[in-house]
């Protein structure tokens, strides 16, 4: 395995976060924005969306739209004395306020055919997989690409097991070697194989080191877009096609927003609906965001159990009307047609 050097670049972290303050949303347009780049019917699983068409068309899936601890929480269910009004809801089998860890799935068809590139596995991501790879029919892995080294990234590793086993033989791993050197001590075990009882079986996986700089993944082009995701701790977006993703972010570098450009569809965070923490935009700052970078439509994604999904959506619906911002919340099993 060769590592890369990694190019590091001075922080720009700012102390901008607000005191969170009381949030209402103002009064309800009548019907929810729908994502103009998608004409669909909702699927029978309730959650995702059915594409028409060529079925080796370039998709995006939404495995996972919401926080570590994803929605709907035990605390909030267990409250006696407080009811969570979006916990509530969440917990309706295909309700879309119910949400995984923040992990999408990039369905690239190629001369191969169709390769699954999965950006992060977190700690619920077999239970993203056991709802929507059979629901969608995805069988493989072609390769994982990750974000950073927090749980809601990596602690899925080990579940990646169930595919070497019994799928295929391994599965490409692209990783900072930052975030790699977390991985030798978080999962020890799938970095130093001779380490396993014998007889045992675990993932088996091969790690890449990527640098800050663009790389392939089965013909697609990845350019990195770095960010901080707290002060002093460094994050990874990616650029696809003209799709930018972006999970986990306080603040933006500068040296980041001209490998934006001309994006048509920004994927970003948005933990919640009134101020930003120190680790993650609020709606607030990603909408500043959105209108600095000028996609032609957002979807945002992190969202906690404060972003009531019809309430948001409804208030995003005003702002395409009131000043043309093409945006709203993704969900868990969203699909959206690519050309990459």
């Amino acid at each position: 395995m060769v590592v890369a050097s990694i190019r590091l670049l001075p922080s720009p972290f700012l102390s901008f976060l607000p005191s969170c303050s009381p949030f209402s949303w103002p009064s309800r347009p009548s019907s929810v924005l729908a994502f103009s780049s998608i004409h669909s019917t909702a699927s029978k699983e309730g959650g995702g969306v059915e594409l028409g068409g060529d079925q080796r068309q370039a998709e995006v899936i939404f495995l996972g739209t919401g926080t570590s601890e994803g929605v709907p929480r035990v605390s909030c269910l267990t409250n006696p004395l407080e009811k969570c009004k979006v916990c509530s809801k969440a917990v309706e089998p295909y309700n879309k306020n119910r949400r995984l860890n923040t992990s999408i799935l990039i369905r690239h068809p190629n001369s191969s055919g169709t390769q699954n590139i999965l950006i992060d596995a977190g700690k619920f991501f077999y239970h993203s997989a056991l709802r929507w790879f059979p629901a969608y029919g995805i069988r493989k892995i072609d390769a994982v690409i990750i974000t950073h080294s927090h749980a809601d990234a990596i602690g899925g590793l080990d579940d990646l097991r169930d595919w070497t086993n019994n799928v295929q033989c391994h599965i490409p791993i692209h990783v900072t070697k930052r975030d790699f050197e977390v991985i030798t001590k978080t999962h020890y075990y799938l970095v130093d194989t001779s380490v396993i009882i014998p007889g045992a079986k675990v993932s088996e996986l091969q790690f890449k080191i990527i640098s800050e700089d663009p790389f392939f993944v089965h013909g697609l082009k990845f350019t990195p877009l770095p960010v901080w995701h707290g002060q002093n701790y460094r994050s990874l977006g990616f650029r696809f096609g003209n799709v930018c993703y972006i999970s986990d972010v306080s603040e933006i570098p500068e040296e980041t927003y001209p490998l934006l450009k001309d994006c048509e569809i920004l994927i970003m965070d948005a933990l919640r609906p009134d101020c930003s923490s120190s680790t993650h935009f609020g709606l607030p700052r990603a909408l500043e965001e959105v209108r600095k970078i000028q996609p032609k439509r957002t979807l945002f994604t992190g969202m906690m159990h404060l972003m009531d999904h019809e309430e948001v959506n409804d208030y995003l619906a005003s702002l395409l009307k009131s000043e043309g911002l093409d945006a709203q919340l993704s969900y868990d099993g969203l699909r959206i047609p690519l050309r990459l």
